[in-house]
């Protein structure tokens, strides 16, 4: 069945997800700040959040980082979620941290409204596919409401439980990755300075059980040494340190460390490679 779905935020992941709406049939009014970067047949543009989300039955919002979050749905003068009916749904699908979440999800009870956090595990690759893997938190009888709008563009959506605990994996996978990449950068860092066939040796560790899918295809990624972003060093840096932020770093020294090793690649000014790009610091 169509339904009116508004998508606010139209980067690598938004307009993805926004043309496979379209593709699925669906109504789609978009919204992105730089109103002069959408190009999508088929969508109508909207000059703000509100004026987006006004007659939408869904609101989805892709976006950086909590601050742009906020804007998008609280801001007085052009914030969605005043434009928003009292029958639609809105879909933070960006990767915030919890206490973003959490504001989100205030603001949204008080002005009696429906509210999902729903992140997603993938990348360009997979929202160009439509096969990324939402993160749900919220209420089942809203999500059974918009499942099948979130099927159009994901191979796979799970309930996670209430509001906030789709934010809660998403950084915690997010953190999972990011520690494999650290570590197989480490690793292939000190094989070369001890002269090792890097090819090679990699062949042969992707080969054995404890090399993960993820991190044989980070070693392939750095092999390659071409490092164009589909999720960039300072996104997974930003990452880290939301699920970083009510810890101390003696409960998550791991997750501490590892969120260093990113933070001194955008220092070197490697913050807009992909995440593979941290195997430039031991070269």
């Amino acid at each position: 069945m169509m339904a009116k779905v508004a998508v606010l935020g139209l980067g690598a992941m938004g307009s993805r997800m926004a043309s496979n709406l379209l593709a699925s049939g669906h109504q789609v009014t978009v919204w992105n700040r730089s109103a002069g970067a959408v190009s999508l047949p088929g969508a109508t543009v909207a000059a703000s959040p509100r004026a987006a989300a006004t007659g939408a039955s869904v609101v989805i919002s892709m976006l950086r980082d909590d601050n742009a979050s906020q804007a998008v749905w609280l801001d007085e003068q052009t914030g969605a979620l005043a434009g928003m009916g009292p029958e639609a749904v809105g879909i933070e699908a960006s990767t915030l941290s919890l206490a973003s979440v959490q504001r989100l999800t205030s603001a949204f009870a008080a002005a009696d409204r429906s509210f999902l956090d729903a992140p997603v595990a993938g990348s360009r690759p997979q929202a160009e596919a439509a096969q990324l893997i939402f993160l749900v938190g919220g209420p089942a009888e809203v999500l059974a409401q918009v499942a099948p709008i979130l099927r159009c563009m994901g191979q796979a959506v799970h309930h996670a439980g209430p509001v906030g605990q789709g934010t809660m994996l998403k950084l915690a996978v997010n953190m999972l990755l990011g520690v494999q990449v650290a570590a197989i950068a480490e690793i292939m860092g000190q094989l070369a300075r001890q002269g090792a066939d890097l090819t090679k040796a990699m062949d042969i560790i992707g080969a054995v059980p404890v090399c993960s899918p993820a991190a044989k295809a980070a070693a392939a990624g750095m092999l390659s040494g071409g490092f164009a972003p589909m999720f960039p060093v300072e996104l997974v840096e930003k990452d880290f340190g939301y699920a970083l932020a009510d810890s101390k770093p003696s409960t998550m020294p791991l997750a501490t460390v590892a969120r260093d090793v990113f933070a001194r690649a955008i220092a070197k000014g490697f913050g807009a490679d992909n995440l593979t790009g941290v195997i430039r610091l031991y070269r």
